[in-house]
């Protein structure tokens, strides 16, 4: 019932984010940050998802973007981004989605991960793989960072800091490595699991943004860290996420 209720989850948040779609009458705010944005679409799909999962499990602990945390005792914790990619969806740019991540117990067992403006579902189960509408999917085989193709983003306010997001940016594009910028962490994790993007790095990230996607990867046999090559959780800001095989050579392009 946990896959299942996942699922139309998923699907009642991404009915939503269709739905409002460059609609004319969308009304958007700022949360903190000039181009940190809220629209009414995020508030409504939240609703949606939360009240998909409650209708089954009104018992366990959630955790959303828009709304922080219902805390409760439960052993599962649902981790929702209702529209991850706000700025994008806001301006009329299909490159968004419904993430939503199930935890038990402190570990990540389900994550879906919707477009539903590119009928694209991505879903994972811990030990079952990763899919892609409904057909598995997995990491390239890209072996070094100079053939690589990677994808980061960027904080809303630039972080003052050694190897702060414009530094290591700078460091791949002088050397011609393409960088692109999607503005979706949750389909940078899955392009990165379905081998379209090699890499992905990123300084400043919510347990929302990586939830669902992390697990994705993970179980499209790719690997992934913080900066200093430890395990990486959700609960942290700094993500690595590749294919495995450049991953050592990327933390060192980081860290120069």
């Amino acid at each position: 019932m946990l896959k299942e209720t996942l699922v139309s989850a998923t699907e009642a948040g991404a009915a939503v984010l269709k739905y409002y779609f460059n609609s004319k009458e969308l009304k958007i705010s700022n949360k903190e940050g000039v181009n940190n944005l809220v629209t009414e679409a995020d508030h409504a799909a939240e609703r949606a998802i939360m009240d998909t999962i409650r209708e089954q499990f009104p018992d366990h602990f959630i955790l959303s973007e828009e709304s922080g945390e219902m805390a409760t005792t439960s052993e599962y914790k649902w981790i929702i981004d209702p529209i991850d990619g706000t700025v994008n969806y806001a301006h009329g740019i299909p490159i968004c989605c419904v993430s939503i991540g199930l935890e038990q117990n402190g570990k990540m067992i389900l994550g879906a991960v919707y477009n539903p403006l590119t009928n694209e579902f991505f879903m994972a189960e811990k030990g079952k793989g990763s899919t892609l509408n409904g057909d598995r999917i997995y990491v390239s085989d890209k072996q070094t960072v100079m053939d690589s193709c990677l994808v980061t983003g960027f904080p809303y306010t630039y972080l003052d800091m050694p190897n702060g997001p414009l530094d290591v940016f700078d460091r791949l594009i002088r050397k011609g490595i393409p960088v692109r910028r999607l503005g979706s962490a949750a389909l940078d994790l899955c392009w990165v699991a379905a081998g379209r993007f090699d890499g992905f790095y990123e300084h400043k990230l919510n347990p929302w943004d990586s939830a669902a996607g992390s697990l994705i990867v993970e179980e499209a046999g790719g690997k992934l860290t913080d900066f200093q090559g430890n395990d990486y959780s959700i609960y942290q800001e700094r993500i690595l996420a590749t294919n495995g095989k450049i991953h050592s050579e990327m933390l060192t392009w980081i860290n120069k």
